[in-house]
């Protein structure tokens, strides 16, 4: 059985819309267990026990959420040179009122000094959570955790 966790942030819901549509794509594959969990309800052990990682952030001034970057500061030393982290596949995906960029940017740049191994392209949705997002959300964690249970990350 592989574990994915999902953690977000979400005040409007539209990053908890998308979290939980990550969660129902990887809970589809078979031998996946999902965590899904509030960004500041996660911590270490939840980060070294997990086979995949999606990180879900709203855009904040053109940045991730300040509990999102939270996390990584909590976890980014005691899990330095952890066997358990080296090259963990993880994903993103962004709420964001504007482009999304720099959340996205800021996310991939901490999860390179982890390292974490990027597996899929973000999702980013600009303005309103409509089907095609969350289908596209359904599809990111349906891939994380398929590609975890495979063996392929």
């Amino acid at each position: 059985m592989v574990r994915i966790l999902i953690i977000y942030h979400s005040q409007s819901g539209h990053t908890r819309a998308m979290a939980e549509a990550v969660a129902a794509g990887a809970g589809a594959v078979e031998g996946a267990a999902v965590d899904l969990k509030q960004v500041g309800d996660a911590g270490l052990e939840d980060l070294l026990t997990c086979d995949g990682l999606a990180v879900g952030s709203p855009e904040y001034f053109g940045y991730m959420a300040g509990q999102v970057k939270d996390f990584f500061d909590r976890t980014y030393e005691p899990a330095r040179g952890r066997k358990e982290i080296f090259k963990k596949p993880y994903v993103v995906f962004v709420s964001a009122g504007n482009d999304g960029r720099g959340t996205v940017q800021g996310i991939e740049r901490i999860a390179l000094g982890y390292p974490l191994k990027k597996v899929y392209e973000p999702v980013v949705a600009r303005g309103e959570i409509d089907e095609d997002i969350l289908s596209r959300c359904r599809e990111l964690g349906q891939t994380l955790a398929a590609g975890c249970e495979a063996g392929i990350y």
